[in-house]
């Protein structure tokens, strides 16, 4: 299961999002998104676990949790849409 997690502190890296996330279950994979001109990270990024059970675990014990000072949201992660038309320059 895909977890969307957001209002990440800056400073984190993904081994310590992985640990957090590791004490509910086998983490899949870590992707924090990061500014595609920039490369700073933007405070948000997925989590992928295996077991759906220990994802919605996770979800309802980390969702608010504080992380580096910052509440971060943990919900499950929505279909992308690709919609790129409503995207202005």
């Amino acid at each position: 299961m895909k977890i969307y997690i957001g209002n990440l502190p800056f400073s984190i890296t993904a081994d310590e999002v992985q640990e957090l996330f590791e004490e509910f279950g086998t983490v899949v994979d870590v992707n924090l998104i990061t500014d595609r001109d920039t490369g700073r990270p933007r405070g948000f990024g997925f989590v992928e676990m295996t077991e759906a059970e220990d994802a919605r675990e996770a979800i309802h014990s980390l969702n608010q949790a504080n992380v580096g000072g910052r509440n971060i949201v943990v919900n499950e992660a929505r279909p992308r849409n690709n919609n790129r038309s409503t995207r202005r320059w």
